[in-house]
This record gives structure tokens, C-alpha cells and sequence, in this order.
């Protein structure tokens, strides 16, 4: 699948997360359970503004937190942490298809950055589109923080 990447300015976004460490042959085990937990406390709380799911990947040891936007700030509990996408210039890209083929749009940001002069930085993230039971409907947006002397 070809992947027009480009450069974005973002806002920081407040999300509600869960903490998790995980292996990359072990992301589409781990995520989803993690997003429903998240997803399910925003919505047993009535907290506002909930919108995608998301996970980010603070480093590559995949160290993570996974979960929702949401509108405002919140009490978390024991597992459910208030958060935040950064703000940043950024390096993106859209996967549509299963998730088990989002390593080639991470692939294809990192090559982008790489012939284009620009340095990722952690975070990256991907922000989750509306399911569908048909896998070619799926949409996945990739972002890769950018070093500001970029």
C-alpha cells in the first residue's frame, strides 16, 4: 500500500489511559483489552468529549498508554490516568486495512523522515478510526513527533 506522508502542526489533546508494557508480537492483544477498559470507564464516569481510541508509544522498550480523547480533565483510579497527546510539529500518515499491517505505515513515516531531513522523536502514535467488520474500512492514523531543529 503506497503512504502519502506530511508534515502537520498539532495540538495537545487530553486523553484517558491506561499504562501498559507490551511486546510488538503481542500489541493486538494487548491494545485492545486496554482501549475497552478506557473506553468503558469514560463512559461509566460521563466524561466529555470522548472521541478515538488511541495508543502511544513513549519508547521503544513499548512502553505505552492506550485509550480514548476525551474533552477535559478527569480523576483517574488505580488504572485510568488523565494524559496527553503532545503538541508538535509532526510526521503523519493514514493506514487503511487490518491492523497487522500498521509496521509497513510506521515503516513508511520513518523512511519519509529519513529522505526528507526531518528527525522522528518519541512519541508515535496511532489514532483509531470507527470499527468496521470489513478490514479494508479500517482507518489508523500515524503520527511521529518531530525534533524541533527539524
Amino acid at each position: 500500500m503506497p503512504y502519502h506522508v506530511e508534515l502537520k502542526t498539532v495540538a495537545a489533546q487530553m486523553i484517558a489511559a491506561i499504562r501498559i508494557r507490551s511486546a510488538i508480537e503481542h500489541l493486538s492483544r494487548d491494545i485492545p483489552p486496554a482501549c475497552g477498559e478506557v473506553w468503558e470507564f469514560v463512559k461509566a464516569n460521563r466524561i466529555a468529549g470522548a472521541g478515538k481510541l488511541v495508543a502511544i508509544y513513549w519508547d521503544n522498550e513499548m512502553n505505552l498508554e492506550v485509550g480514548v480523547e476525551v474533552g477535559q480533565t478527569l480523576a483517574g483510579n488505580d488504572r485510568v490516568i488523565c494524559s496527553s497527546l503532545p503538541a508538535g510539529l509532526v510526521a503523519a500518515t493514514v493506514h487503511w486495512g487490518p491492523y497487522s499491517g500498521l509496521g509497513a505505515a510506521h515503516a513508511a513515516v520513518q523512511k519519509w523522515c529519513k529522505d526528507h531531513g526531518h528527525e522522528p522523536i518519541r512519541p508515535c502514535w496511532e489514532l483509531y478510526g470507527h470499527w468496521s467488520d470489513d478490514p479494508s474500512q479500517l482507518r489508523t492514523d500515524v503520527f511521529y513527533l518531530l525534533a524541533s531543529n527539524a
